[in-house]
């Protein structure tokens, strides 16, 4: 690939409104067409457009990959350098993304001034050289603001740079955006190799984030201290972790959250989530909001973006939710997210109602069935009683006629919901009923919160969607609203789902994932046990032709030495299994002996019968009985030295009392398939030693283990590694 390109053209700033929104980001531009054909010929050398489209292989490859650019603007001496997104700008004009010009200090939609009509505007033009920068190793960012907070900047760094960067110019102010809208700008200091700029793509980048000076960092810890420390509003409750042994008091300002975090709970019971005002007179002005926190739910439980949620007015200011563990909504939860909101009114500022509502918040488990306070049943009248027209009690029949002359005279009975009243009470003239469903209420309080709640229209913030009902907006927030956020499963950033919430895409419907997943997810890696190049997205389908390949592999035949830890043929790499020996060897000896334990009786001669073979065999079995072998690894039964390696009874030395033990293991070993006993090298013991102990688990076959612990050495840690990637389970 060549380096030497030497290319250099000026150009006329093509404005930014001519620009499709979002289509330049970060450090791109796009060039005219003329000019990938002057780099072309440029990169071919023969200085004339004739060989441009030669069909030999090499005359088009001469160009760097990636394509990196020096970018001047000659007004004022501003430089920077720039990636190719494509070459599509009309000729003779270059687009620049909002970066790349404000890096060089251009406005490409300043027009002169309207009533001046002798003013011409003169075009912003830069000068653009082809000019390869070196990958880059380090990187050294500085925050421009103090108080910056992110979760992970590893994988939010990450995912802004290979969205968008090619580059990185020492000087430039680099935007990062959050999964949350935030915007966090960093000055990039410093660049190892020490150049104007390096290549981000494809190289391992380190980054360090040091605060522009001491001041900023004092001022950085301050606001991180307080966002985890106090309230952001005088007299509510900071929040914290609940549990499910006791209840907790606080206070919340209206129009104000007070978060908490349920951890832990047990999962196959009934989950109740009670919060109780004090004061009956508050049970209006506070409601509370749940949310289970999964990869699909991400954000804090608000008044318009929460899974389960409690407005109802209540009698003794006491809300409850119950969470049965059947609930779709909490599968994969790793915690519970609640929030106890202060009711404001829209037209309600926070200095009006800036008095603290005292509550106790409580989470517990129940078994699963009818909840507390539903399981009661109604007293059957007695046979003697009669039932009044007015208030519809019953009384006894004697005394009915005095029951009713007072009771028609005193109360009075809603003909909605048959409620009783006195006559002339307050409660009976601030006694409603909606128009529109059937919810009522005892106070033109709670009047008024029910219409705002459930009848003022509202719009989400992220789409088209509109309706009259948070509720509905909640569902429709945390269901398939486009600025719902989640964590993505491949990038791994709370990021905004995306999409169209009212018609989505086949393959969202039918992947199951996000509209941003699946973008996201059509980026490549190689799989790590066959190499071969599969989408992120395809990889948990790849891995289960893997794991379907693995139940159908044969046992792999292992050396019939009871002492070895290998087998027969040998093992090759990414779990390859021989199953039939290497082209040349001698498969014609019949003893299944690897080649190691086969070399100390191999010689070259011509024994059709095998009859020097078991002589040879006689004289290996005489030798480690008699003598041993003298490893101090050796732990063979038919070795002196390894009886008393492993503390076993001797057994004869000499050949007159040898000769009759040996010779039943003679009659079984060509042919047969009882085990041979030779002693091994100590790589082999000790291959062996792990492969049983591995075995001895019950996972994984003996014959498995025995590849596992040739292929990592016997190592017992890497062997599990191979087999879970390789070796089918026993079960």
């Amino acid at each position: 690939m060549s380096t030497d390109i030497k290319w250099q053209n000026t150009f006329e700033v093509l404005p930014t409104d001519a620009v499709s929104p979002g289509q330049l980001v970060g450090d791109k531009i796009s060039l005219p067409q003329s000019a990938l054909e002057e780099l072309l010929v440029a990169a071919s050398g023969t200085g004339g457009k004739s060989n441009l489209y030669s069909e030999q292989p090499g005359d088009q490859t001469g160009l760097p990959s990636p394509l990196t650019f020096r970018l001047v603007n000659a007004e004022n001496r501003k430089e920077v350098y720039a990636g190719i997104l494509e070459f599509s700008a009309p000729d003779g004009t270059v687009a620049l993304s909002p970066l790349i010009a404000d890096a060089l200090g251009l406005h490409p939609n300043d027009r002169p001034n309207q009533g001046n009509t002798s003013e011409e505007r003169h075009p912003q033009r830069i000068t653009v050289q082809i000019c390869p920068v070196p990958k880059g190793s380090y990187v050294r960012l500085r925050p421009l603001e103090a108080g910056y907070d992110a979760d992970d900047w590893k994988a939010l760094l990450e995912r802004q740079l290979r969205h968008g960067y090619t580059t990185l110019t020492r000087g430039l102010t680099l935007s990062v955006h959050g999964p949350r809208n935030e915007t966090f700008s960093f000055l990039v200091d410093k660049l190892s190799p020490d150049e104007p700029a390096i290549c981000v793509v494809d190289t391992d980048l380190e980054v360090d984030i040091e605060a522009l000076d001491e001041e900023q960092a004092r001022e950085t810890l301050r606001k991180l201290m307080s966002r985890t420390g106090t309230p952001t509003i005088q007299g509510s409750s900071v929040g914290g972790k609940l549990d499910v042994w006791k209840s907790v008091e606080g206070k919340v300002i209206p129009g104000t959250y007070v978060d908490y975090t349920l951890p832990s709970w047990n999962r196959s019971q009934l989950l109740t989530i009670t919060v109780k005002t004090q004061d009956d007179a508050d049970s209006d002005a506070v409601d509370f909001f749940v949310s289970p926190k999964s990869s699909r739910q991400r954000a804090l439980p608000r008044q318009t973006e929460h899974v389960f949620g409690s407005f109802a007015s209540t009698a003794d200011g006491t809300r409850t939710i119950h969470l049965r563990p059947s609930n779709a909504e909490l599968d994969g939860a790793e915690s519970i997210m609640i929030s106890v909101h202060g009711y404001a009114s829209r037209d309600q500022s926070l200095e009006e109602g800036s008095y603290a509502i005292p509550f106790s918040i409580r989470a517990q488990s129940a078994d699963d069935g009818v909840p507390d306070g539903l399981s009661a049943t109604a007293t059957q009248p007695s046979p003697d009683d009669e039932q009044c027209k007015n208030c519809m009690q019953w009384v006894p029949r004697q005394s009915l006629v005095l029951h009713q002359n007072f009771c028609l005279r005193n109360n009075v009975r809603c003909p909605r919901c048959s409620a009783v009243f006195k006559k002339g009470s307050t409660d009976f003239e601030n006694h409603w009923h909606c128009d529109f469903d059937e919810a009522t209420g005892g106070s033109q309080q709670s009047k008024k919160k029910h219409d705002d709640i459930y009848h003022t229209s509202r719009r989400c913030q992220s789409c088209e969607f509109s309706t009259d009902s948070i509720p509905d907006l909640a569902r429709h927030r945390t269901s398939v609203c486009p600025g719902k956020l989640i964590l993505c499963r491949f990038c791994h950033l709370e990021v905004p789902q995306e999409g169209d919430p009212f018609n989505p895409s086949p393959e969202v419907l039918l992947s199951g994932l996000t509209a941003h997943e699946l973008a996201d997810g059509a980026r490549t890696t190689n799989c790590h046990l066959c190499n071969k190049i599969v989408r992120l997205r395809d990889m948990a389908a790849h891995m289960k032709h893997h794991e379907l390949d693995k139940t159908n592999r044969d046992l792999p035949p292992t050396c019939r030495n009871i002492n070895c830890g290998r087998t027969l043929h040998g093992v090759g790499p990414k779990g390859q299994v021989r199953y039939i020996p290497p082209a040349g060897e001698d498969t014609r000896t019949g003893l299944g002996l690897c080649a190691t334990c086969f070399g100390p009786l191999y010689v070259s001669m011509h024994d059709p019968e095998g009859k020097a073979l078991r002589r040879r065999i006689e004289r290996r079995y005489l030798s480690q009985m008699m003598t041993g072998c003298g490893k101090g690894h050796c732990g063979n039964e038919w070795c002196r030295t390894g009886r008393a390696n492993s503390g076993l009874d001797p057994k004869p030395s000499n050949a007159q009392g040898v000769l009759p033990l040996v010779k039943p293991l003679l009659a079984e070993a060509i042919g047969g398939t009882s085990p041979l006993y030779f002693c091994v090298d100590e790589g082999s013991h000790r291959q062996r030693h792990a492969a049983d102990l591995v075995a001895a688990e019950g996972v994984w076959d003996q014959h498995w283990t025995i590849a596992g612990a040739e292929a990592e050495g016997g190592d017992p840690s890497k062997m599990r590694d191979w087999l879970q990637a390789w070796a089918p389970t026993r079960y």
